[in-house]
């Protein structure tokens, strides 16, 4: 008798990430960054059904957001990265994501970010981009990372600022997206070293 389980609505999986993966962890303060694993898909979903979210290429339908999903996992397989889960720790609760991205045709080496409305004004997109971008940087071996963000989104925006990004002005996504009114926010790896030991010695 199939009970089910195993299953998010109608669709098979394992419920597990590859051992390599796995190991594959960052901590900050209050959060862990974590590949994502397919527990985290109802947070998810609720997430980009937000008619608040202001994610490029949000809100969506939950099959949508099914196949949207898996684009991380597989990212993660075959290009060696993506954006990592994010998980508090006080909690255990998904609350979003933050990490490196860059599907074919993209305006450069992003570091992204999307997080669920319960999570907004605590701080934590600028602190998971902040081991995000450590990471595109000391261990992707990045020259420079950027931000593609709505031209509606201030919140977004003021993340970037604290990041210390400048908005490079507009740019153009390619095919779905190419509708969408985007900036391209970024700095270099040099802009952000100099970030990084300023505020340390601050």
């Amino acid at each position: 008798m199939d009970t089910g389980e195993g299953r998010v609505g109608t669709v098979p999986f394992e419920g597990r990430v590859p051992d390599g993966l796995a190991a594959i962890r960052l901590e900050t303060e209050r959060l862990v960054l974590r590949v994502p694993r397919v527990e985290d898909f109802e947070r998810y979903a609720d997430m980009f059904a937000r008619d608040e979210l202001r994610s490029i290429g949000g809100p969506l339908v939950r099959g949508d957001a099914w196949r949207r999903f898996l684009q991380m996992p597989g990212a993660w397989m075959l290009q060696g990265f993506a954006m990592f889960s994010l998980i508090e720790k006080t909690t255990g609760q998904w609350v979003g994501l933050a990490g490196p991205w860059q599907p074919d045709g993209w305006p450069g080496t992003e570091v992204g970010y999307s997080l669920h409305p319960d999570a907004w004004g605590k701080g934590y997109a600028t602190e998971a981009c902040t081991a995000a971008m450590d990471f595109a940087f000391d261990v992707l071996g990045w020259r420079e990372v950027v931000h593609t963000i709505a031209r509606t989104n201030a919140g977004s925006q003021s993340v970037a600022r604290r990041l210390g990004s400048i908005n490079r002005g507009p740019v153009t996504l390619p095919p779905p997206l190419d509708t969408v009114d985007a900036d391209l926010w970024g700095q270099t790896r040099a802009q952000w070293q100099a970030r990084r030991s300023s505020a340390a010695v601050s």
